[in-house]
């Protein structure tokens, strides 16, 4: 469980880099002038780094069971009010799939991108790594807001109420 909000902050930034440079993955996978590829290795790069970013937060499936029922009440209320569709769930290929279609036109520009010559990988490329860094900084961002609730409601329980006299 996060204990600061300077850990905090420490694991947002590290989750930042993995981001960075699992964009840049993505993109060089777009460079391949073969179509589907890219989007092939989008769904295997983002089948690894979520995860990985749930991990860093405390929010895999397994960690939120292992709270007690209150916590894991909380934690799973927080997750639903941020409205993230990857914190605290098993990370499948259908769902990432799901969310990589409702970046429908730029996955779709991308493709396209691959047949002008030349110029055109490397357009597919900066989207490729736009995409990855949008997807990747937005989990992020849900993560560290549902985990920053919960360090919050975790620091209200502890606080000792000191009754005036």
């Amino acid at each position: 469980m996060i204990e600061s909000i300077e850990e905090l902050e420490a694991i947002r930034k590290s989750c930042h880099s993995m981001v960075t440079k699992s964009s840049s993955l993505s993109a060089g996978a777009a460079l391949i002038p073969i179509p589907g590829v890219d989007v092939g290795s989008d769904v295997a790069i983002l089948m690894r780094l979520i995860p990985k970013i749930n991990q860093e937060f405390g929010l895999t499936p397994e960690q939120i069971e292992s709270l007690d029922t209150e916590s894991k009440l909380f934690v799973m209320t927080a997750i639903s009010n941020t409205g993230s569709k990857m914190a605290g769930k098993y990370i499948t290929k259908k769902l990432i799939v799901m969310l990589l279609s409702k970046m429908g036109v730029k996955v779709a520009s991308k493709g396209v991108a691959k047949f002008v010559p030349l110029v055109g990988s490397a357009v597919a490329g900066g989207i490729s790594f736009s995409v990855m860094k949008y997807m990747g900084s937005r989990h992020i961002e849900d993560c560290y807001q549902v985990a920053l609730a919960t360090l919050e409601n975790e620091r209200r329980k502890h606080e000792i109420i000191i009754e005036p006299e």
